[in-house]
C-alpha cells in the first residue's frame, strides 16, 4: 500500500507522514528529498525549489508516476509525502490501483497570515528549518501563495473525488483525523 499525503507547504504533511510511518512500521519518503536531488544534481532538467508546486508536480509526474508504479508492482508498503503532487495527477494512478493507494491532501484555504506566521516562527526555531532565516515579508508572501495554492486543491480534490483536510484552524485535531484516515481507521 502506498500511503499518499500532498498538499500545500506548513499544512502539516510530514507530521502525518512520520505518524503513519511510525504506527505503519513502513518508510516514509518527501518528495522534497526528490525534488532537490533534481535542483542541485541534475539542474539542466529545469525542476528547481524556486518553481510553484504545481510546476514541480507537472515536471516531476512522469518520473513519480513510474517510480510509485514501480512500488506497487512489487507490493512495496510506503509513505510517499510532499508538495510536488496534484490531485488530478494522483488520480490516474488511483483508477489503475485503486487498492494500492491511500491519499490525502492538505491546506488551509482560511488561514489568518498573522497566526500563521507566528506558528512558523515558533517551528522554525525548534527545527532546522529552511524559512528560519527569512523576513516576515517573506514568510507572509510564502503564506499568502499557499492560502491560493490550498484553494486550488481543494476544488480539484472534490472534482477528483480525494479527500481534503483543511487545517486553518484546529491544526492538530484536523491532523489528527488525516491520519485516522489514511491509515484507514475512518474514513471522510
Amino acid at each position: 500500500m502506498l500511503y499518499i499525503i500532498s498538499g500545500a507547504s506548513r499544512s502539516g504533511k510530514t507530521l502525518i507522514a512520520k505518524e503513519v510511518a511510525t504506527q505503519k512500521r513502513i518508510p516514509y519518503l518527501s518528495l522534497d528529498w526528490i525534488m532537490m536531488g533534481f535542483t542541485n544534481g541534475i539542474p539542466e532538467f529545469g525542476i528547481h525549489d524556486k518553481l510553484f508546486p504545481d510546476e514541480i508536480a507537472r515536471r516531476l509526474w512522469s518520473f513519480l508516476n513510474a517510480m510509485m508504479e514501480s512500488m506497487i508492482h512489487v507490493e512495496t508498503d510506503c509513505v510517499i509525502e510532499g508538495e510536488a503532487l496534484l490531485p488530478e495527477l494522483i488520480m490516474e494512478l488511483a483508477k489503475e490501483h485503486p487498492d494500492k493507494l491511500r491519499i490525502c491532501f492538505l491546506g488551509y484555504t482560511h488561514m489568518d497570515i498573522g497566526i500563521k506566521l507566528k506558528a512558523i516562527r515558533k517551528f522554525s526555531i525548534k527545527k532546522n528549518d529552511w524559512l528560519a532565516d527569512k523576513s516576515d515579508e517573506y514568510i507572509i508572501d510564502h503564506i499568502e501563495k499557499m492560502i491560493a495554492h490550498s484553494k486550488q486543491i481543494e476544488i480539484s480534490c472534490k472534482e477528483q473525488g480525494i479527500s481534503y483536510f483543511d487545517t486553518s484552524e484546529r491544526f492538530l485535531d484536523t491532523l489528527e483525523d488525516a491520519t485516522k484516515y489514511i491509515i484507514g481507521t475512518s474514513e471522510k
